[in-house]
């Protein structure tokens, strides 16, 4: 299907003029004022970094249209959203934007939903992997854009930043080491753990992971209101979201609306009766193929895994909405049957990513579940 002007103009709205996440106020406030401070006293690298589902990216992309937004002085809540800046970003041809990898650009009409039909296809899914990779002719090719003199603002924006081969961040770092004027480079990162101390040692990390908890707690509630049934969206039920999607509002919101969340009891209720021979695997298999592809069924399993290894340590179970204690009092599994299952859902993932059916892996991951 061909994508319209119009529709990209809607997506790219939504990321870039989308409204202030309201966990992030204090930290637009404190960044924006630097900006409007002369001169300029916003730091040339910024590194946005942490779990994924807190809002960093929507922050940066936020960020990056009133950084260019030619009306910021008027408009320091936000990109004014009309200026020629903005009309360029609307359209994805925006002069002083360079974005690594270029699948992070965005400038594609329902991102999330393409997003969500790679995840669906396993060769898609590895090759937008691949895709993530910045490589070091990547940096090379971005730093003529970066050093040519009396351009105005420039902005570099790295997603995935630690996908960065260790010659690209290398690369990057004589970029960090000789900042230039009224050039911004903006790092997004899911596991900072992966940079390199150099990389990170010469960036501000910006403080995006503390959320205060009602602020959380209000915003989660405010958005599943409408989705979710009401049971769902009580008090206990929201805290137990942001618990398990530890503290990331975005993450809980999906957690919430994930086709496997509401189908826990029933993973257990298979597991029990795979056990002790009640059920076949393959007639497990049967069921469980037409109610989740295997990817949603492995987060279900590793959700799962986690608290029954909890309750095993003796610690309280995450999931107060799920009886797994009584079970778990006639039968505990071994911690060697645990990390057996653990690997094998591991060994699982890779092999959907080598094209095996989904199908064998199904049947394979009830056959070890049977085994635990």
């Amino acid at each position: 299907m061909a994508i319209t002007m119009t529709d990209t103009t809607a997506s790219t709205d939504a990321i870039y003029f989308a409204p202030l996440l309201p966990w992030q106020q204090g930290l637009w406030a404190q960044l924006t004022e630097r900006a409007l401070t002369p001169p300029n006293h916003l730091p040339p690298a910024l590194l946005a970094a942490g779990m994924q589902g807190m809002g960093k990216r929507a922050f940066v992309w936020r960020l990056v249209a009133w950084l260019l937004c030619y009306e910021q002085r008027s408009h320091p809540s936000g990109a004014c959203g009309q200026c020629k800046s903005c009309q360029w970003l609307r359209s994805g041809t925006h002069p002083s934007l360079q974005v690594l990898p270029t699948a992070s650009l965005p400038v594609s009409a329902d991102h999330s939903q393409q997003e969500s039909k790679a995840k669906s296809s396993k060769s898609a899914k590895a090759a937008s992997k691949a895709t993530l990779k910045i490589k070091v002719d990547d940096i090379r090719a971005m730093q003529p854009f970066i050093y040519q003199g009396g351009q105005g603002m420039r902005i570099c924006v790295l997603d995935h930043a630690e996908q960065m081969t260790i010659a690209a961040a290398n690369a990057l770092l004589k970029t960090l080491e000789e900042p230039q004027s009224q050039v911004h480079l903006i790092l997004i990162s899911d596991v900072p753990a992966q940079l390199l101390p150099t990389i990170k040692s010469r960036v501000q990390q910006l403080p995006l992971q503390t959320i205060d908890h009602k602020i959380a707690h209000d915003y989660v509630t405010d958005k599943l209101g409408s989705t979710i049934n009401r049971e769902a969206v009580g008090p206990s039920a929201i805290t137990q979201l942001l618990q398990l999607a530890n503290g990331a509002p975005i993450a809980a919101i999906s957690l919430a609306q994930a086709p496997w969340y509401n189908k826990r009891t029933l993973w257990m209720t298979t597991w029990q009766a795979l056990r002790v021979g009640k059920r076949s695997s393959i007639a497990a298999s049967d069921y469980w193929q037409s109610q989740l592809s295997i990817t949603e069924f492995i987060k279900l399993s590793e959700l799962m895994l986690l608290d029954i290894r909890r309750i095993s340590l003796g610690l309280e179970s995450m999931q107060r909405d799920v009886d797994m204690s009584a079970p778990l009092a006639k039968y505990q599994p071994s911690d060697s049957a645990l990390n057996s299952l653990t690997l094998s859902l591991q060994g699982i993932k890779v092999s959907l990513h080598q094209n095996v059916q989904e199908k064998f892996a199904y049947d394979k991951l009830m056959q070890d579940l049977a085994q635990l």
